[in-house]
């Protein structure tokens, strides 16, 4: 059975925290200092680990490879873009 969104919290053990490969966005400010950061689990579900790079520690946000692949084609649709694009 896949791990939805209402079962968020699950925690990770810190070897499983260990082999996720974390990544920052390349447009985030500060080299990723203010991000999220967000890895594929190394456990064969093709789930993704969400976290706040600020606090590695703290609780992530496990989403199924259903919902990452939703949210990131809303991202690129534009669903998420609630600002106005920063005056150059």
């Amino acid at each position: 059975m896949a791990v939805s969104m209402s079962e968020k919290n699950e925690a990770l053990a810190p070897e499983e925290r260990a082999r996720i490969a974390w990544h920052i966005s390349t447009y985030s400010p500060d080299h990723g200092g203010s991000c999220v950061e967000a890895g594929p689990l190394n456990d064969g579900t093709e789930r993704v680990a969400v976290r706040h790079s600020h606090h590695p520690d703290a609780e992530v946000i496990i989403y199924t490879r259903p919902e990452w692949e939703a949210f990131l084609a809303g991202v690129r649709n534009g669903e998420f873009d609630f600002f106005p694009p920063p005056q150059l």
